[in-house]
């Protein structure tokens, strides 16, 4: 009878959970919520079928070790060193600061010091899921927003280290914090005194023997037994299976294997991480959040506009411009996995009541379900600020000369700019824009004639002035933020009516858009690439390129057309 119990349970856990996951993605927002709803729906404070938490829960348990080990594993800590002191330093004062903040909320409320402490916590940390999420459908992956804005979370993330160890420390049964804490950290410093040594010596021989083998099943058991068995050990050291996961994945995320155990951990982190989600769910009273739709506000305030106005001001403060800051703010405005585990966090302790647990958890999911339309505000705010407000530009004077005619600007000195720039250099005056200051820096190294930079971001008003539009040959955009290309173009067309104009984009609809708006040429990255792909599968089949080809964005395109795209991607 247990095992029926079981396997019902898991099957409506998993079927709820797909329907969850699918109306959520078609709705545009992030899979997690499509869990927690169905957790919610199969719970036991919503009518109809009720799971078993119980058998939920001990399932969840392996989803949290396998989706934080992934985590760690996919952390990028040379990423953070690259973005530097703005990531590192902003990134610890906004979680010590809303962390406080929610403190003070909680305590004001009546709520235990502990109970305070852990909302606090809960509302400081943001999903790198989710922020991951909405930079991909941007496209902003690679902008300067979206490398801090990572970082940010990475510094967050590592953070929860101590956040799990401080809260459990301070949610122990003895009376004395200290000596709590301090028996905490040395357990946990002991552990990674053994685990980092492990990690990095032993750890990696063994894959790389298992590796050799050639056979994918026990690669994939081999790394599944190592996530579950550090997990494990990490608890006889009074340390969160959750945590030790994590940390182990840190640690054999360094080697060279990384990839390679990601990719075998994916799919049973997919799988057993839905089932965390649902257990999150079935915790969540809708009734409570009803009934206390002002403290649920709140909650989504501490979230929203409060942390991501203070991380707009910790970003501007470390001297990035305005719509830099802004973007990045938005990004980071809500909350995500971590925040999920340290509330679980809390239950398990028993030091977080149900009342306040729901709270948190609809704060958190409502912060997720306003994501994308914070971004999307926060953009359009950022050049409504700069167009109306231009601050001080950081271009350098001697950048520019004066009069400059006949020349292509080049917005952008990334993966892309920079292939432009070598292609275009002896051909014609550059003048290069990239609010990047080691970008540029890279680029006047090279010393080359007729180059010129000017440090800033183009869609600044200041810089746009500066750049001669009305006497330049070509425009080409090679930034990845979709609003800074619209707000290029349409500047460009004022000054400019018959520029010639070549941009990227990463979307069929924005492809469209610029299309209609006056670009002379809009390249979309994930088109160009498949009719390059497809020209080389055609000519090596040996079917020659007069064969007609289906095109899935617009229609059927000759193999003309396919190589004529092709051949202008591969110039690109």
């Amino acid at each position: 009878m247990g095992d029926t119990g079981l396997l019902v349970t898991l099957a409506f856990a998993l079927g709820v959970g797909v329907v969850g996951a699918v109306l959520a993605a078609r709705l545009g927002q992030s899979v997690i919520l499509g869990y927690i709803l169905a957790g919610v729906v199969i719970g036991p404070h919503t009518p109809g079928f009720v799971g078993n938490t119980a058998a939920v829960t001990a399932l969840a348990d392996i989803g949290i070790i396998l989706l934080l080990f992934s985590i760690g594993v996919h952390l990028n800590v040379r990423d953070l060193l690259r973005v530097g002191r703005a990531a590192i330093g902003g990134g610890i004062a906004q979680v010590v600061i809303t962390l406080g903040l929610g403190f003070l909320i909680g305590t004001a409320l009546g709520w235990p010091a502990i109970e305070a402490l852990f909302f606090g916590a809960v509302i400081s940390i943001s999903s790198s899921a989710v922020l991951g999420k909405i930079l991909g459908e941007h496209g902003a992956g690679d902008s300067e927003h979206g490398h801090l804005a990572l970082a940010w979370s990475t510094v967050q993330d590592l953070g929860t280290i101590m956040l799990v160890v401080v809260l459990s420390a301070a949610a122990g049964h003895g009376s004395n914090l200290v000596a709590n804490l301090a028996l905490g950290t040395g357990k946990a410093l002991l552990f990674l005194a053994l685990l980092i040594p492990l990690g990095l010596v032993v750890l990696p021989r063994l894959l790389d023997w298992v590796a050799a083998l050639h056979n994918r099943e026990i690669f994939v058991l081999s790394v599944a037994a190592l996530a579950l068995g550090i997990a494990y050990a990490s608890s006889l050291f009074g340390v969160s299976l959750a945590l030790g996961a994590f940390v182990a994945g840190i640690v054999v995320g360094e080697s060279d294997l990384a990839h390679q155990i990601l990719g075998a951990i994916l799919p049973l982190r997919d799988i057993f991480a839905a089932l965390f989600f649902v257990s999150i769910g079935m915790l969540v009273d809708p009734a409570f959040a009803l009934r206390h739709w002002p403290l649920v506000l709140l909650t989504v305030a501490l979230i929203v506009p409060v942390k991501g106005a203070l991380v707009v001001g910790l970003t501007a403060a470390f001297g990035y411009p305005l719509r830099t800051a802004l973007l990045a703010g938005a990004t980071l405005a809500q909350a995500g996995e971590f925040s999920f585990l340290l509330a679980r966090l809390g239950a398990d302790l028993r030091v977080v009541s149900p009342a306040v647990f729901s709270l948190m958890l609809a704060g958190a999911v409502a912060s997720i379900v306003l994501s994308p339309a914070v971004y999307r505000a926060a953009g359009g705010l950022g050049i409504w600020v700069e167009r109306h407000h231009p601050p001080a530009s950081r271009a350098e004077p001697v950048a520019v000369e004066e009069g400059m005619r006949g020349h292509a600007v080049i917005c952008g000195y990334g993966r892309v700019g920079r292939v432009i720039v070598e292609a275009l250099r002896p051909h014609l005056s550059l003048l290069v824009v990239e609010q990047d200051q080691r970008a540029v820096r890279l680029l006047r190294d090279q010393h080359w004639p007729g180059v010129l930079t000017l440090v800033g971001d183009a869609a600044n008003p200041a810089v746009l002035e500066r750049l001669n539009l009305g006497q330049a040959r070509l425009l080409v955009v090679a930034i990845p933020d979709p609003l800074a290309v619209r707000e290029l173009v349409a500047y460009a067309r004022r000054v400019n009516p018959t520029l010639d104009i070549v941009v990227r984009t990463h979307s069929t609809a924005e492809h469209a858009y610029l299309a209609r708006y006056g670009v002379t040429e809009s390249v979309l990255g994930e088109l160009e690439l498949a009719r390059e792909m497809t020209r080389y599968a055609l000519r090596h089949v040996g079917c020659g390129l007069d064969r007609p080809v289906q095109d899935a964005e617009n229609g059927t395109a000759s193999s003309r057309e396919v190589a004529g795209g092709a051949s202008r991607a591969g110039d690109r």
